[in-house]
């Protein structure tokens, strides 16, 4: 949104084929792209141009597939859907290091990536492993940094109290690790 707000045409891409939640985020789970020529048009959200399989399926079916059906349709959200010009192309990836990131770094080698995690122990093991993934040579992407996501809790009614509930500093630790830069946190916020 912020980038959008700045002028630049934005496309997001829900790469999260098996949890698409970005509709959900964005109040668009009850939109459905267009279609014209035969190619999908994104639904656009306050300025982005938003494409997610949460808009094309039943949102209470759980899709069933195996690595080359996921592979295949992230494959088809870059060669039939019209983002039109963009001057990014926003990816939200799944947790892990399966085949969407693997299909990922094939088709877009010089991509950036920015590992967004939680502080809680295992969200850090996996962010973890697909740190170290996106650093090894064959999957590589440009880490940008790390952003730690839910990092406290604050009520309204105490506005001077921080609440670590997932603990604290596992994601500055991560990026000493990775040699990647943190870049911030933000809170647990209910209407986020």
């Amino acid at each position: 949104r912020a980038l959008a707000a700045s002028g630049a045409a934005v496309g997001l891409l829900d790469a999260d084929l098996y949890g698409p939640n970005v509709p959900i985020l964005l109040g668009a789970e009850d939109r459905q792209p267009g279609l014209k020529d035969g190619r999908m048009i994104p639904v656009e959200v306050d300025g982005l141009r938003m494409m997610s399989v949460g808009l094309l399926i039943d949102p209470a079916r759980p899709l069933i597939w195996r690595g080359p059906m996921a592979s295949n349709t992230l494959k088809q959200f870059f060669s039939e859907v019209d983002w039109g010009e963009l001057d990014y192309l926003v990816m939200d990836l799944p947790p892990g290091t399966g085949d969407v990131q693997l299909t990922l770094t094939k088709l877009f080698p010089e991509a950036f990536g920015l590992l967004v995690t939680t502080p809680q122990a295992m969200a850090v093991a996996d962010a973890l492993k697909a740190g170290r993934m996106f650093q090894t040579e064959g999957t590589k992407l440009h880490l940008l940094g790390l952003v730690e996501n839910m990092a406290w809790f604050t009520p309204e009614e105490l506005p001077d109290n921080r609440y670590y509930l997932f603990g604290k500093e596992g994601v500055k630790n991560l990026s000493e690790d990775l040699k990647v830069p943190f870049l911030g946190h933000l809170p647990l916020i209910q209407s986020i």
